[in-house]
């Protein structure tokens, strides 16, 4: 049992399947693929921790499943396979009128982000790749983070460790002006490579002298409001 599990415990499971899928629960009729398992663990494992019920369709009907080990197995090879860092998780399963449902827990991790491991084919080159995405919960969905949102959050791991120098009184300056820049036009200005001046905006985001945002998929920084 876990400190995730005690907010679910109170509950039934008919009880917490009525509530639907949110940003906390998600439900599998079946689980054949380790890759897509592992999506919504590591959303989970970035968010505030979740559930997923294994053998309960969209529909909220409690199906069951057939081989609990059989999907065992997918739910292990997806976090061995497929997740970078590992999250840590629990499985247990819980009897409904003879149907057999598979609850896997994920409690909130530390170590975030963990990125979803993915095999995929380069459209430029026809070669096999490895693609690497972190994924969060937002509502029932498994969403995709910006760069800029991961480097927020590998630096929230580290101390707090930013200087208001000549670059970035600039940036303050411009954005006193302009509504708002992105990490290449900062980068362009300040003549930085992409990856040092993401690293220096996410430093003053977490100042709070500018704040991250995002709209219709692309981030840019601007000034409190």
């Amino acid at each position: 049992m876990t400190l995730l599990l005690s907010r679910f415990e109170r509950l039934s499971l008919p009880e917490l399947v009525g509530q639907g899928e949110n940003e906390q629960t998600e439900f599998k009729r079946l689980v054949h693929s380790p890759s897509k398992i592992a999506k919504p663990i590591t959303a989970f494992a970035n968010s505030l921790g979740g559930i997923i019920l294994i053998g309960v369709d969209d529909d909220k009907r409690i199906v069951g499943i057939h081989s609990e080990k059989e999907i065992l197995e997918v739910v292990v090879e997806g976090v061995k396979l497929h997740t970078d860092p590992e999250p840590k998780i629990d499985i247990y399963h819980e009897e409904f009128k003879r149907r057999l449902v598979l609850f896997v827990i994920v409690p909130e991790s530390p170590d975030k982000p963990h990125y979803h491991l993915e095999k995929t084919t380069d459209p430029r080159t026809g070669k096999s790749v490895m693609e690497k995405r972190v994924y969060t919960r937002e509502g029932s969905r498994n969403k995709a983070l910006c760069d800029d949102r991961i480097t927020l959050m590998e630096s929230n791991k580290n101390p707090l460790n930013v200087s208001f120098g000549e670059k970035e009184i600039m940036l303050l300056n411009f954005l006193r002006k302009n509504r708002k820049i992105t990490a290449y036009e900062y980068g362009k200005m300040t003549g930085l490579p992409l990856v040092k001046a993401r690293e220096s905006l996410i430093a003053m985001v977490r100042s709070g002298a500018v704040i991250l945002q995002t709209e219709s998929g692309k981030s840019f920084y601007s000034l409190p409001t």
